[in-house]
């Protein structure tokens, strides 16, 4: 019987496998997939995130990251990061990263797709592995969160998020988020030749449709090469608990809210690392009160700023808000950067 296994070999997935290899271990990491992953996302890692990836040993190349612009056609406001860079990182180059650091450390990675789960005091039964635990790190639309009944109805407007990879020179050090009436698009410098584009939007359409409602950006970009685009969503799952006996939720699996703060895999990693200590002191029930601290202040201010940007008076008045307010407006940024 191994220690814990791993469900899923995403970011989340290995992270908790290395910090549980680190932390004395026998950890099994299962995933279907083969090779680098591939993921519809931002890209960009705000600085908590990247000293999580230092305490993994982890550190992928990417373009720095000064700040965030928020911008909606007539005017900007910049918040430069207090407490060092971010990074914008392509979503294969940091998988590849965590998962030379994974097997590095000694995770055992099988490809093998985990369908059913038992459970009993004493240890976590999937596929051919028994575990005295199990973290379920299987995405966004986890089948174990379903499989365990943890997964609640998610109420309001269904959002969606669409990438594209365009070949071009970054213009910019900043995560530029721009405003429209029915989308936001936020643009990450990743290499010194192209930068992703992330649409965030509850219409339909895809990315050409929706880049349309941008003209300054759509102008900027336009004629230059793109690699295909990806989609991802529902963006919004709503979780009732973190645990279910021996089995603990990581990354999207746990929940989320929405990709409107960039907080997502610095948190992802935070909670691997809580993950960890409640296996090591056999008290997984804990883990979800820990989850809960740890993503409290991204739950309220995303929250709030879905709230807002769901009106569409008061979405109107975010960048014009943000620009007469420039101290406010960096002050959150840290706030959520740091």
């Amino acid at each position: 019987m191994i220690d814990l296994l791993v469900v899923g070999g995403g970011p989340a997935g290995l992270a908790t496998a290395i910090h549980g290899v680190r932390a004395g271990l026998e950890v099994v990491v299962a995933e279907r997939r083969q090779g680098v992953i591939d993921k519809a996302c931002g890209e960009g890692l705000m600085p908590h995130t990247l000293r999580h990836l230092d305490r993994l040993g982890v550190h992928p190349h990417g373009k720095p990251i000064r700040g965030i612009s928020y911008r909606d056609g007539s005017r900007h406001v910049d918040a430069q990061f207090k407490h060092g860079a971010g990074r914008g990182v392509r979503r294969t180059v940091l998988h590849g990263a965590l998962l030379d650091a994974a097997v590095e450390a000694g995770v055992q990675i099988c490809h093998h797709e985990v369908r059913e789960i038992t459970q009993d005091c004493d240890s976590v039964r999937a596929g051919r592995w028994q575990a005295r635990y199990l973290a379920a790190a299987d995405g966004l639309h986890s089948p174990i969160r379903r499989s365990l009944g943890l997964e609640q109805p998610s109420p309001g407007n269904r959002r969606w998020g669409i990438s594209r990879h365009v070949q071009t020179e970054p213009w910019s050090d900043h995560v530029e988020v721009y405003w429209a009436p029915g989308a936001e698009a936020y643009v990450t410098p990743v290499a010194n030749d192209c930068v992703g584009i992330a649409l965030l939007t509850s219409q339909r359409g895809g990315f050409g449709c929706r880049l349309a409602e941008f003209p300054a950006l759509r102008d900027r970009i336009d004629g230059c090469a793109h690699e295909p685009d990806r989609a991802a969503g529902p963006l919004r799952q709503k979780v009732s608990h973190r645990t279910a006996g021996r089995v603990l939720l990581v990354g999207d699996a746990a929940g989320y809210v929405d990709a409107l703060t960039g907080e997502g895999l610095g948190l992802a990693f935070g909670a691997a690392e809580a993950a960890v200590d409640c296996v090591l002191a056999e008290r997984p029930a804990d883990y979800d009160r820990q989850w809960r601290q740890l993503t409290r202040r991204y739950r309220m201010l995303t929250a709030a700023l879905l709230q807002a940007s769901a009106y569409g008076p008061a979405r109107s008045r975010i960048v014009p808000a943000a620009a007469a307010m420039p101290a406010v407006f960096a002050g959150v940024v840290n706030l959520l950067a740091q």
